[in-house]
């Protein structure tokens, strides 16, 4: 596989589990500064990582959502909290996802993330929301 086919079935994966507003609103900001950059992540997180056959994206998805509440990077578990629907990741087993992330990670930890996917998940509901 060249880096073309990789960040070409990187691109594929990451629309398949970000969608596509989201991919289309970050290739639209790319500048000289970031142009780069989009291309590693498209190319390496999402042609390399997500592409692999040893986990079902399922399991990546509750294993990111874990990782992003240990980092407490709110912006990125958002996204990921949202992006989990997209591989079948149930709104319980987020749940039990955070809870096992509230002994690894702590109490705080997760009572954040807690409140950041309860607002994720009214968002989600609300009508006219895509």
């Amino acid at each position: 596989m060249d880096e073309q086919d990789r960040h070409d079935a990187g691109m594929k994966v990451r629309r398949e589990v970000l969608g596509d507003a989201h991919v289309d609103r970050a290739q639209a900001k790319k500048n000289e500064l970031t142009t780069e950059f989009q291309d590693m992540i498209t190319r390496y997180a999402w042609g390399e990582i997500w592409t692999r056959p040893g986990l079902p994206r399922h399991t990546r998805s509750l294993m990111t959502i874990c990782m992003m509440v240990a980092l407490n990077r709110e912006e990125e578990l958002k996204l990921h909290l949202r992006a989990a629907s997209n591989n079948g990741v149930s709104r319980d087993e987020i749940k039990e996802a955070l809870l096992q992330a509230a002994i690894y990670c702590g109490v705080p930890a997760a009572n954040s993330a807690f409140a950041l996917a309860q607002q994720v998940f009214r968002e989600m509901d609300a009508p006219g929301s895509a």
